[in-house]
C-alpha cells in the first residue's frame, strides 16, 4: 500500500496486488476502491491490479477536481503517470466507467485496454430522480443509509435470496462508511452534468462492455433522454459486449467469478 502526491496536492492511496500486465480499477461513486474487494483477488491471477481511492474516498486526501467528468480524468492521469507502467489497462465500474471512458478520450497513449461496466453515457430523467433520492440521503442520513439505498437498485432480485447476502450488504455498508457524504453528491452532481456520447468516436482500443441483466440502477436501454450500453455498444464497432445474467448493476460484487472470467478471455484474444 503506497500513498503519492499528485501535482494538484492530493494525497492518493493506491495498491498493487498480483503480477503481470497492468490493469487499473477505477470505482463506482459510493464506494472506494473496496468496490472490487471481490473481484481483486481473482483478476489478480492474471494481472497486476492496482485498486485505489479518489479523494474524498477510503484513504485518499484531497479536495475534489474541478474541471467535471474531464478534471477527474485528468487527476487519474496523474496517477497512472506516477506509477512504473509504460501503459495500463483500465476497469472501470458505474462512476468509475465514465471516467475511464473520458481519460481514454483525452489520454489514448496511456491506455492499453478498456473494460466498461455497469454505466451510461448520459443518464436519463429517470436515473437523476434516481441519484436525487440518493443525495438527499447522503445529506440527511449519512453514507451507510446510501449503502441501504443503493443496494435496492444495485442487486438482481435473485442476490437477496443468497446466504451470503447479509455478510456483502454489510461489507457495502462499511465500504460507504469510509467516503465522505460530500464526495459523494460531488460525484453524483459530476455525473449528471456528463454526456459521454460525444467522446465515443474517439475511442480506439479494444473495449469490453459489461452489463447486468437485471441492471435498474444503469438501464441497458434508456428512456430517449439516456444513452445506454446499447447504444454504446453501437458507437464503438470494436467493443466486444457481454450481458450477464442474473446479475444487477453491482456486477462486480455480484459475480465476480463470471466478471474476472470475461476479463480474462479479453485480454487473451
Amino acid at each position: 500500500m503506497t500513498l503519492v502526491t499528485l501535482p494538484g496536492g492530493e494525497a492518493i492511496w493506491y495498491k498493487v496486488t498480483g503480477d503481470g500486465p497492468p490493469l487499473l480499477h477505477i470505482h463506482g461513486s459510493a464506494f472506494g476502491h473496496r468496490n472490487f474487494g471481490h473481484l481483486t483477488p481473482l483478476s489478480a491471477q492474471d494481472f497486476a491490479v492496482i485498486d485505489f481511492d479518489l479523494p474524498g474516498y477510503g484513504d485518499s486526501r484531497g479536495d475534489s477536481r474541478p474541471g467535471g467528468m474531464a478534471g477527474i480524468a485528468e487527476l487519474v492521469f496523474e496517477l497512472i503517470e506516477a506509477l512504473p507502467y509504460e501503459k495500463v489497462s483500465i476497469h472501470g465500474t458505474s462512476f468509475g466507467a465514465m471516467v475511464a471512458l473520458t481519460l481514454a478520450a483525452h489520454h489514448p497513449e496511456v491506455v492499453d485496454r478498456l473494460v466498461l461496466s455497469c454505466f451510461l453515457a448520459r443518464y436519463d430523467n429517470a436515473a437523476r430522480m434516481m441519484r436525487a433520492t440518493w443525495k438527499r440521503c447522503a445529506r440527511e442520513q449519512g453514507m451507510v443509509a446510501v449503502a441501504d439505498l443503493t443496494s435496492v437498485a444495485g442487486f438482481a432480485r435473485g442476490f437477496y435470496d443468497r446466504p451470503d447476502a447479509e455478510a456483502v450488504l454489510e461489507s457495502i455498508r462499511d465500504a460507504n462508511s469510509k467516503t465522505l457524504p460530500e464526495a459523494f453528491i460531488a460525484g453524483t452532481e459530476t455525473i449528471e452534468k456528463t454526456d459521454l456520447s460525444p467522446l465515443l468516436p474517439k475511442i480506439t482500443m479494444p473495449v469490453l462492455l459489461l452489463a447486468g441483466a437485471e441492471d435498474n440502477m444503469t438501464a441497458f436501454d434508456t428512456a430517449p433522454s439516456g444513452f445506454g450500453m446499447r447504444r454504446i455498444a453501437e458507437a464503438l464497432p470494436q467493443a466486444e459486449l457481454h450481458v450477464i445474467p442474473e446479475s444487477g448493476h453491482y456486477l462486480v460484487i455480484e459475480q465476480p467469478e463470471i466478471a474476472a472470467e470475461k476479463i480474462a478471455a479479453f485480454f487473451r484474444k
